[in-house]
């Protein structure tokens, strides 16, 4: 706390000031000016698990009484409105001393207006944050009434930074125009998006004042901040091009609740990764929306992104908690947020610092909440967990086993594409394999089978993401029903969603392996026909490129063995090419082109460089098996985990649904890495 300190004497001697953390979250829900249909339920969850997190769980303390929250979904809290926005960031700019650090959380509606000083923005738009009292557009003031507008939201970013503040704004809305169609019958899926026309904007009368002088920038940011003393970083949950949803989170728990899928994501990752950088979070955040296949959006990071999160100091994972016994066993202050859940088996440590061979039993988790979870012994390996506990007991998490299922969810009865494919369903079924699992319209799934009534193509399947959006139709699968037969289709659909599948399947084992524990630097490069010069491609933000731009790899072997290194690209049709095999021997660098970016296909595109540790005398390992035009399947990789896990991710002849990472002896050596790159690909004009 701030505060003062009698000296030696009498004297009272003033010591610098602590930095202390504050937070603003706003969550706007029921817009009382609007029809009920546009109203929200998720923003005041968002801001409830926010406060949660960063007053028990962030590697730096909030104290209660510095997270301010303005909701209209829970009473006591007094509601987002434009004058209590702007009240709340005026007693926070009184507040904050030189060196403090601002958290602040924008969930709800966003839109676009014409901009008040159309030079100011490269779309001759304003993006507007929508407080819970927003009214009509207004031609003869040229705004929206009570609308938060970006050159606002920056000012008052910068009254902080000028106190010498630290700033951190995450804002869950989006703005875009496009027309987003959502399913009937699926979860309570909206979209964070209020169309323009809803307030009475036209935004067909507004004349773009200037374009992107360079389109591998990207999209300019929704806001931004000017110059102040403090720094000053920005999440936003997409670009000003797309929209996002919210969805019942978590999957799978009975106690789901409407969330942001950006906040909810983001929340994971810091419960996560404490200890990381904001680019890093960045980068998880990416990983998991691809892994998850959360949404079609890509979300956007601004600002010194190598920053420690919160100011906080770096670390690693952290992957163990101390535990408390109680009547109902082992509790640890970490649950799903922390990537635990129900029937996970975690090691019990006299201490943190013992290697996990040195446990004194095992516990099955048989309850896990948000931020905690309760274990029971359980005997392992023949292994029981002693009467009496020493205290200091940590819980520590085991190795990830990967789920390399998915579910579908069928298409809502009642059309003639719906019922054709439903009564191909056996053949579907038998086609498709073990792996896919197929359910109700209702049920929750990782994608969902669709009739788009209204689209360019009504008599065809759509294949959605989970959450039932179909944004851009241009690059969404899909099949038509009416030129085939029962078999035809089930045969058609069934090699669509496998070569999905097993896209999905190499980004999960691309976010579980991680890209730490090998020794090896690598670099992703790129150049353009215009510049020969080769830089470095970005983690975060997500880089753009243009068709003719080349990719480059450069890559070190630092250890003191030979690593073989693969390079695959995953395409926004989901296709996947392997574009290099090579074994690089201790201190060899490796620098080669790999491919230019062509206009067949563009959209959010990964690259995958997988680098494993070589036995001696051993063949190059070639993953080129793993390219969707010739998968071999049955292919040996040697029989290591890691290999059992490449095997089961193309889809093996096994019919295991889930998979470990690392061998059961502690003589296995090091692990692979996986270093995963996102890219946007998009038209040179």
């Amino acid at each position: 706390m701030r505060g003062l300190i009698l000296a030696a004497g009498l004297a009272l001697t003033a010591l610098p000031a602590l930095a202390e953390n504050h937070a603003l979250l706003i969550g706007a829900n029921r817009y009382q000016n609007l029809e009920e249909r546009w109203w929200l339920k998720g923003p005041a969850n968002d801001v409830a698990l926010v406060a949660g997190y960063l007053t028990t769980s962030a590697p730096v303390p909030f104290d209660a009484a510095n997270v301010t929250i303005l909701t209209d979904g829970d009473a006591g809290f007094t509601a987002p409105t434009l004058a209590a926005i702007r009240t709340a960031f005026a007693d926070l700019t009184a507040r904050v001393q030189p060196g403090d650090f601002v958290y602040l959380h924008f969930s709800g509606h966003g839109t676009q207006a014409p901009a008040l000083d159309p030079a100011s923005e490269l779309d001759g738009l304003d993006e507007l944050f929508l407080p819970v009292d927003i009214g009509p557009w207004s031609d003869g003031v040229g705004a929206v009434e009570n609308a938060l507008v970006d050159d606002e939201i920056g000012t008052l970013i910068d009254g902080l930074r000028a106190k010498g503040a630290n700033v951190w704004a995450v804002f869950d809305s989006c703005h875009s125009g496009t027309a987003t169609r959502s399913l009937d019958g699926t979860e309570d899926v909206r979209t964070r998006q209020l169309p323009p026309e809803v307030l009475g904007i036209d935004l067909d009368s507004v004349e773009v004042t200037r374009s992107l002088t360079n389109p591998r920038d990207g999209v300019e940011a929704p806001f931004d901040a000017g110059e102040a003393t403090g720094s000053f970083v920005a999440f936003f949950a997409a670009q000003t091009n797309e929209v996002t949803p919210e969805k019942n989170l978590p999957k799978g728990k009975p106690d789901r609740k409407p969330q942001g899928v950006f906040t909810f994501t983001l929340m994971e990752v810091l419960a996560e990764y404490p200890g990381a950088t904001y680019g890093q979070i960045g980068q998880e955040v990416l990983r998991r929306y691809s892994v998850k296949n959360l949404a079609r959006s890509t979300p956007l990071f601004e600002g010194d992104l190598d920053q420690m999160v919160f100011g906080a100091t770096p670390g690693a994972r952290v992957a163990q908690w101390q535990a408390e016994v109680t009547e109902a066993g082992l509790t640890i202050p970490a649950g799903s947020l922390h990537g635990l859940a129900e029937g996970a088996v975690m090691a019990v440590m006299a201490s943190a610092a013992d290697p996990t061979e040195a446990a004194l039993g095992h516990v099955t988790l048989t309850s896990v909440g948000t931020f905690t979870a309760t274990g029971q012994p359980t005997n392992t390996d023949g292994k029981a967990l002693p009467a009496e506990l020493p205290k200091g007991l940590t819980l520590r998490k085991l190795d990830t086993a990967l789920d390399f299922t998915l579910t579908v969810a069928l298409p809502t009865p009642g059309s003639a594409p719906a019922d054709a494919l439903l009564s191909a369903l056996d053949a579907l079924t038998e086609a498709a394999g073990p792996r896919l699992t197929f359910v109700a319209a209702t049920d929750e799934a990782d994608l969902r089978l669709a009739v788009l009534p209204g689209s360019p193509r009504p008599e065809a399947i759509w294949v959605l993401p989970s959450t039932g959006l179909a944004e851009d139709l241009a690059t969404t699968p899909s099949i038509l029903t009416t030129d085939k037969d029962a078999a035809t289709l089930a045969a058609t659909l069934a090699d669509t969603l496998t070569s999905i599948a097993r896209a999905q399947n190499l980004l999960k084992l691309g976010t579980a392996v991680g890209d730490t524990g090998l020794d090896v630097s690598v670099e992703l490069q790129t150049r353009t026909p215009e510049d020969r010069t080769l830089r470095a491609l970005p983690f975060a933000p997500v880089p753009t490129l243009l068709p003719e731009d080349e990719v480059h790899v450069l890559a070190r072997n630092n250890t003191d063995g030979p690593v073989d290194v693969n390079v695959l690209y995953i395409a926004a049709d989901y296709s996947i090419s392997h574009w290099f095999s090579g074994r690089l021997q201790p201190g060899d660098t490796l620098k080669k082109g790999l491919f230019k970016i062509t206009d067949t296909v563009l959209g959010q595109e990964r690259m995958l460089v997988v680098v494993t540790p070589a036995k001696p005398q051993s063949p190059v390992e070639d993953l080129s098996y793993l390219a969707q035009d010739a998968v071999e399947t049955n292919r040996n990789l040697g029989g290591s985990a890691f290999g059992d896990a490449l095997i089961e991710a193309g889809f093996g002849t096994t019919t295991r649904g889930a998979i470990g990472l690392t061998e059961d002896t502690a003589e296995a050596g090091p692990g692979p890495i996986i270093l995963q790159l996102e890219l946007r690909t998009v038209a040179a004009d």
